[in-house]
């Protein structure tokens, strides 16, 4: 074996690469392709793995200091942080910086689920109406790996952590997880269903694949 690699095989047609945002290498390749050509493939994809690799460890900054200055993230835009005494226990945000008057990881793990229950249901509620689609409950989780999931009885499970994203990305995850209720697959049907209800999802599902290591260093 070249590398460690998780192998998905479909009815594609043709081989693909992913390196997930844990470094991992995802191949997805034709049912009956030989590991042989597949591992051929890798290798002569390597340099490419390699740079990928190099790019995502870098990518795993420093978890946050919550320092006063440091940047946090909220709907795609960074806003400072204020360390002061002048307001209620717990994180505060005036629409230009972060007050936080003591505490850190887990005061902002409370401020962004309440921040992302309030704006990501009603948009939950309102892209199952507008494709009639029916869920059933809801769970909002801090994830280090999903962003979000649909289950085969269609109870939807969505990362809170996304509240830091922009609301494109937002959209982008719940319509992928909507979509699931009527396709249990990644198919060619799955995501022209996408397509339907959200024509721009390709450019917020690039920002997540390039961003979503900075929604993770809490």
């Amino acid at each position: 074996m070249i590398m460690n690699y998780q192998l998905i095989r479909s009815k594609r047609k043709t081989l693909s690469l992913q390196i997930n945002s844990n470094a991992e290498l995802i191949v997805r390749a034709p049912n009956r392709l030989s590991v042989k050509k597949i591992e051929q493939f890798i290798d002569e994809k390597s340099n490419w793995i390699n740079k990928k690799f190099t790019t995502i460890q870098a990518k795993k900054l420093k978890k946050s200091s919550y320092l006063e200055g440091e940047k946090f993230l909220y709907l795609g835009n960074e806003y400072p942080l204020n360390l002061n005494n002048s307001h209620a226990k717990g994180l505060a945000f005036n629409g230009q910086k972060f007050s936080l008057n003591a505490g850190g990881k887990e005061e902002f793990l409370v401020w962004y689920k309440a921040a992302f229950k309030k704006i990501a249901l009603p948009r939950l509620e309102y892209y199952a109406k507008e494709n009639k689609l029916i869920y059933k409950q809801v769970r909002l989780k801090a994830q280090k790996t999903l962003w979000g999931s649909c289950s085969y009885v269609n109870n939807i499970n969505l990362n809170y952590l996304l509240i830091q994203a922009p609301i494109g990305v937002i959209d982008y995850v719940i319509v992928h997880e909507l979509a699931h209720i009527k396709h249990k697959n990644h198919s060619r049907n799955f995501w022209k269903f996408v397509n339907q209800m959200l024509p721009n999802y390709k450019a917020s599902k690039r920002w997540l694949q390039d961003n979503g290591y900075r929604l993770k260093n809490l």
